[in-house]
């Protein structure tokens, strides 16, 4: 339990965004993806993932692990399969946002959802490094309390309401945590993590990725980092993560090139280029592939109602 702890002390968490939706028409959405997890609570109506055989109750919620892609079904009855690319384009005829606390929960077909970073040592998502599959939590009162109260935080404007808002986020990261700790989920995974986030080399490689997007990060440039040979630093580091170097090196500039486009004006050439891609036309191209949208969609993904 110890080593759990060090990792949830360690634990960076940001909070994204907060959502009340009004699901207007059944649809499937195909190949979903955000960076960011997604904590979904269900007040009336029907979701089902892809994957997940649990019949989702009123009061059930949905984790989605940043860096998944998944199949998300909202709404009952018939539902109509789009590509995530066409929801993007389309999503007023799927869903509608409201902003009212006393709707909360009241509204057939609803539900409320918190998206959040939740980094190790600032530099590593820690539950896309478990690689887990989304899941379904039955009926867990204090995370669906703590999602309302993040809900309705952010539909205010009250003084100190982002210092709030961080803070139940935070309690509902622990929360989630303390779920799958519970239930002894994903133990092989957790104790994996608990091992390779102690070796302090694996570390000082996570923290100059993180810091040099934009410059070499070549195996060799690793290497140096973290005082071992270049033959061997790939294997080191998939030994201790499960993925090899330059996979991990993608995801992070990519994860960055979402941020910027999100939070910047930036053009998408500079942002392709901040994050390491000389090639804008190749930035593009792997931007699409890894998320299924061009990277000019994302950039008006602050509206997005998911």
């Amino acid at each position: 339990m110890e080593d759990y702890n060090k990792i949830i002390e360690s634990l960076g968490v940001k909070f994204g965004k907060a959502r009340h939706i009004n699901i207007l028409q059944p649809i499937q959405i195909k190949n979903f993806y955000d960076v960011e997890n997604t904590l979904l609570v269900l007040y009336n109506g029907d979701v089902k993932i892809e994957s997940v055989e649990e019949k989702v109750m009123a009061g059930d919620i949905l984790f989605i692990p940043g860096g998944k892609p998944c199949t998300i079904t909202y709404g009952t009855g018939e539902a109509k399969p789009v590509t995530y690319e066409e929801f993007m384009t389309q999503r007023e005829v799927y869903f509608e946002p409201m902003t009212d606390p006393a709707e909360i929960g009241i509204v057939k077909n609803s539900f409320g959802l918190v998206a959040f970073e939740a980094k190790v040592f600032d530099s590593v998502n820690f539950f896309s490094s478990l690689d887990i599959p989304p899941f379904f939590i039955p009926q867990n009162t204090k995370l669906a309390n703590l999602i309302k109260e993040i809900l309705i935080e952010d539909f205010t404007d009250q003084p100190g309401r982002g210092r709030v808002i961080s803070i139940k986020t935070e309690e509902a990261v622990i929360e989630l945590i303390r779920h799958i700790l519970r239930n002894q989920l994903f133990v092989e995974q957790l104790a994996t993590n608990s091992t390779y986030f102690k070796d302090p080399r694996l570390i000082d490689i996570f923290t100059y990725i993180k810091n040099n997007l934009a410059g070499d990060l070549s195996n060799k440039q690793l290497a140096n980092v973290a005082n071992v040979s270049e033959d061997y630093v790939g294997q080191y580091f998939k030994i201790l993560t499960g993925i090899n170097p330059q996979d991990y090196i993608e995801y992070q500039r990519m994860e960055e090139a979402v941020n910027l486009l999100r939070t910047t004006k930036k053009s998408i050439r500079a942002i392709g280029a901040e994050v390491g891609y000389k090639d804008t036309a190749y930035f593009c191209r792997r931007f699409k592939m890894m998320f299924g949208i061009p990277a000019g969609k994302m950039r008006r993904r602050d509206s997005l109602m998911i």
